[in-house]
């Protein structure tokens, strides 16, 4: 990768003339064509051309909407013509074209797209490649999924069970096995049959397609296909069309994916709820802790769980009452975000949270960035260092407000200081000087939108801020220019994405590193 390079693609003042030059040399370095791609204000000629010369770019520029059907050619480029099917923007010939295409990994893009002609789906259906069928399967229409159900193979089965627009019905016959012919092969059938069939481990590269089968570790068969089995019924569960009551029996289930999958289901019925509750595996208890379908009887007795991500997971339930929370907010570390309970507590519930006496209560309304001006003044003068340090970011603060914060609590509210979007630019110069300094506040105020110069340069100094300062429009252009040639490539990269570039230096770049030394 050309780090200069790739800072001039995604500079926003490079001249239109400048991006044609790199568009020129775009073919000798993916990921410069890939910056190019995404420039707002590259013109549909450039489009054209880029996609031209680096294939990897026009798939890119065919999401971001620089290319339709007339500027693509299937044959030299393919991929981005497959990602125009999957915009529903390509020409219906290409489809029935790549049905048929040699290479699989195409049909198999191809078997994703959606409205495709029935000829085409019943081609992909059918084909000999079985991560083709069960691409197919994945997306298809309901119509097809169910016809798709009773495949000969467990993994389009699979794939069938994972797809939300499979039929209630057919779901539910695919998680209990009634009323579908059994399978007669499986992807563990398949690698076994293929290690039969080679002679000598020298006959076929070992990363082969065919002997990738992405099986997980223990995946196994007796004839049963018992691995993909439960895969199968794992998708069903995981699935919200799936029948609630096709998958309630899986309580009492010996496999802990599968408990854990219906444990996570917000259709659970209470009693579902109630049977999962005092599973031996804390990861079940956890995902049933945050799902909303459980009652506030059973989130009371979650709450005193002896498991911390239970006790976590449930503080991220949005219907967890209030002093729950709270409880929980003492004796569990939830981090630094905002809960959905918190997110959604009224005005009411916001002031009396704003009271309490627990600091904990306050900590967790801190976090909101939409409090009341009266509210988040109040917490802005609180004692309790954990609470200032959540509402400093809060936006409408004063500069007197953020000073006398870090005034009271010191190194520990001023990274959250200068992450206020109001920190004025003096502020921002005098927390970059702060003694003693403070890592995390200078990547705050290398990005903040107000840094001025002299804040940039102290933050030039610390290793993990000096990237991004390197990249803020406020930075001297003289500084930037020498960042250029910085031993650190990230730095090089940023400095020459900087809209405050000199344009005089921009057309040396180009020719100055389109040789290979110069990397």
């Amino acid at each position: 990768m050309n780090r200069v390079l790739c800072g001039l693609a995604a500079n926003v003042a490079l001249p239109s003339e400048l991006v044609d030059r790199l568009i020129a040399v775009a073919d000798a370095d993916a990921d410069v064509a890939m910056e190019l791609a995404g420039r707002a204000d590259l013109s549909h000629a450039q489009a054209v051309a880029l996609a031209s010369r680096v294939e990897e770019s026009a798939v890119r520029l065919v999401y971001e909407g620089r290319l339709t059907a007339a500027d693509v050619d299937p044959a030299a480029q393919p991929h981005a013509a497959l990602a125009l099917l999957g915009e529903r923007s390509g020409r219906a010939e290409w489809a029935f074209l790549f049905a048929r295409d040699p290479v699989s990994e195409r049909r198999e893009k191809l078997a994703a797209c959606p409205g495709l002609p029935s000829d085409v789906v019943e081609t992909l259906a059918a084909d000999p490649d079985v991560q083709v069928v069960a691409e197919l399967a994945l997306w298809t229409t309901p119509e097809v999924a169910t016809g798709l159900a009773g495949h000969p193979h467990a993994e389009v089965r699979r794939a069938v069970a994972a797809n939300e627009s499979t039929p209630p019905a057919v779901l539910t016959a695919l998680i209990s096995g009634e009323g579908l012919p059994p399978a007669r092969r499986c992807l563990v059938c398949d690698r076994d049959r293929d290690r039969d069939r080679r002679q000598t481990p020298s006959t076929c590269d070992r990363h082969c397609r065919r002997h990738d089968f992405g099986l997980p570790p223990g995946a196994s068969c007796d004839g049963s296909h018992e691995s993909t089995v439960h895969d199968i019924q794992q998708a069903a569960l995981r699935n919200p069309a799936t029948p609630t009551e096709a998958v309630v029996g899986f309580a009492g289930h010996s496999s802990m994916l599968l408990r854990r999958a219906l444990a996570a289901r917000p259709d659970l019925p209470p009693e579902a709820c109630r049977r999962l509750a005092p599973d031996t595996v804390p990861g079940v208890r956890a995902d049933l802790a945050e799902n909303p379908a459980i009652d506030e009887p059973l989130i009371r007795a979650l709450a005193d769980d002896t498991d911390h991500n239970v006790r976590r997971g449930l503080a991220h339930n949005p219907n967890v009452p209030l002093d729950v929370l709270v409880h929980l907010a003492v004796a569990t570390r939830i981090g630094a975000t905002l809960l959905p309970r918190i997110a959604a507590a009224s005005p009411a519930e916001a002031e009396e949270l704003a009271q309490s006496p627990n600091p904990a209560a306050r900590m967790l309304l801190a976090q909101r960035r939409d409090l009341p001006a009266e509210i988040r003044d109040i917490l802005a003068t609180d004692p309790d260092a954990k609470v200032a340090k959540s509402i400093a970011p809060h936006p409408g603060l004063s500069e007197a407000q953020l000073r006398a914060m870090v005034d009271r609590h010191g190194v520990r509210v001023v990274a959250k200081a200068a992450a206020n979007p109001d920190a004025t630019p003096t502020l921002l110069e005098d927390l970059a000087r702060h003694e003693p300094p403070v890592q995390k506040a200078f990547r705050e105020i290398a990005r903040h939108r107000s840094a001025t110069a002299p804040a940039l340069l102290a933050c030039l100094a610390d290793k993990q801020a000096r990237p991004i300062a390197a990249g803020h429009p406020a930075l001297p252009p003289p500084v930037i220019v020498e960042l250029l040639m910085d031993a650190d490539r990230q730095v090089v990269e940023a400095a020459a994405a900087n809209p405050s570039l000199p344009r005089a230096v921009m057309p040396d770049l180009v020719p100055w590193l389109t040789c290979p030394a110069a990397n």
